[in-house]
């Protein structure tokens, strides 16, 4: 049976609609996904944003310096409660204490004596926020202090000795010779030099197995010299 010019119309009329339906459809679908997408993206980028806040508000009430292996941790008052830890390079957790700064700046003071030079770690928690800063520890220079006076006497003749003291920082010696026998100070002398000098002492009344010597340097340092 032949199909009238009504019903092709009808046809074509129901297939178009259906067309336009799905195309709408799948329009739709498209505008919901991208209005999703847009809004999981500001949320994100918004807490994104909340969480660098509050990191650096915590920076900006904390302080961490380092003198060579001593760490001293600052907090600003009013902080709250906080946690601290001392990491390794590698993350690993070396030390941790809980600690709560209220009307007053604290300062905790931490040394790493015991440990190895080299960097570290130390990060700061509460309940809202977290910041980690890192530190590089060093060993502190000998100073001349922490070395012996370098002070040595040698004998010239029965009643002389020469006097040598050298690696001096300072300018700066006290001479002191005592009696063997008494203990007393029996002679005085103070040389204004830097670096170092030598110098002879000689007694006429007394032999040199009848004296010694003390010498004092400008740090402190001393040395008794016997003959």
């Amino acid at each position: 049976m032949k199909s009238s010019g009504k019903d092709c119309f009808l046809d074509w009329y129901a297939l178009s609609n259906r067309e336009s339906t799905t195309e709408n459809l799948k329009i739709l679908n498209q505008h919901i996904m991208k209005t999703l997408f847009t809004v999981a993206l500001a949320s994100a980028l918004s807490l994104s944003s909340l969480v660098a806040s509050a990191s650096e508000d915590l920076k900006a009430l904390s302080t961490v310096n380092s003198n060579y292996k001593k760490i001293n941790v600052t907090l600003t008052e009013g902080l709250g409660k906080a946690k601290i830890s001392i990491l390794d390079a590698d993350g690993k957790s070396l030390s941790s204490r809980n600690v709560r700064v209220k009307d007053e700046n604290l300062m905790v003071p931490y040394d790493l004596k015991n440990l190895p030079s080299g960097e570290y770690q130390v990060k700061i928690a509460t309940d809202q926020e977290e910041v980690t800063y890192t530190v590089e520890t060093s060993e502190k220079p000998a100073t001349a202090s922490e070395f012996p006076l370098m002070a040595s006497g040698k004998v010239v003749d029965n009643n002389t000795v020469n006097l040598t003291v050298i690696g001096l920082d300072e300018p700066g010696v006290d001479v002191e010779v005592y009696s063997t026998e008494s203990g007393e100070v029996i002679y005085k002398d103070h040389i204004a030099q830097a670096d170092g000098f030598k110098k002879d002492y000689s007694f006429s009344k007394m032999t040199t197995k009848d004296i010694y010597m003390k010498v004092i340097d400008a740090q402190g340092r001393s040395k008794t010299l016997h003959f």
